[in-house]
């Protein structure tokens, strides 16, 4: 099964757990940017509880009819070192923290100019720490609907077509979050409590860079 989903900006574990079971990600890259979405936000655990942390981008109010693929992130905020300090207050003393924070600070620093291509580098960076090799593509179009289709960019055995399956949208910071269809990868899917760093309890839903830092190189195995 191939996932077929938007790019994330640090996306939840959720979203590595549907990863860990697919054949292959395409990822949307010709609809048009949504705000308000983990497209440019992820959620972490401070001291003071879930805390998001967006990406600023220009013009934002007209941002919506644009090319998720063109929109620009706004450097004229200092986001980069809002964000930064927030990872290292809540995450600083967490057991693997250190061991991760100069591949992401690299990132950052680097200043990609656009979203889609910040998003991409975490996602390759991320992939690689959790160790998914899984082939990743781009949509060489914008189709509306998406329904288990199969998909010439992946060929499956004997050059048959894998069958996509449309996530896109089915993880969403929001009240009400749009369930994943039944009988697919995103609807079996868990992530297995782990320690969080600010507790008690389990909060889910928080970015997978909470559980990275928690849990290092055995994170993959909380990912169900």
């Amino acid at each position: 099964m191939i996932i077929l989903s938007e790019l994330h900006y640090h996306p939840p574990a959720a979203f590595f757990a549907t990863l860990a079971h697919a054949d292959g990600l395409l990822l949307e890259a010709h609809e048009h940017y949504r705000k308000q979405t983990y497209r440019n936000r992820c959620l972490i655990k401070t001291a003071q509880g879930v805390q998001p942390l967006t990406v600023p981008v220009i013009d934002g109010n007209r941002a919506e009819k644009v090319s998720i693929a063109k929109i620009e992130i706004d450097y004229r905020q200092n986001w980069i070192h809002r964000h930064w300090r927030t990872l290292q207050t809540a995450y600083g003393n967490s057991p693997y923290f250190e061991y991760y924070a100069d591949y992401l600070h690299d990132i950052y620093v680097g200043k990609p100019a656009l979203l889609f291509d910040l998003n991409q580098q975490f996602l390759r960076l991320l992939l690689k720490c959790f160790r998914l090799t899984l082939p990743v593509h781009l949509t060489s179009e914008y189709h509306a609907h998406y329904s288990a289709q199969p998909s010439p960019a992946f060929p499956g055995p004997a050059s048959t077509p894998s069958v996509v399956a449309d996530q896109r949208d089915w993880l969403t910071p929001k009240t009400g979050a749009k369930p994943p269809e039944p009988d697919t990868p995103a609807a079996l899917v868990r992530v297995r409590p782990y320690p969080q760093v600010f507790g008690p309890g389990f909060e889910p839903g928080l970015s997978v860079l909470d559980l990275l830092f928690s849990q290092g190189p055995a994170a993959g195995s909380f990912l169900q």
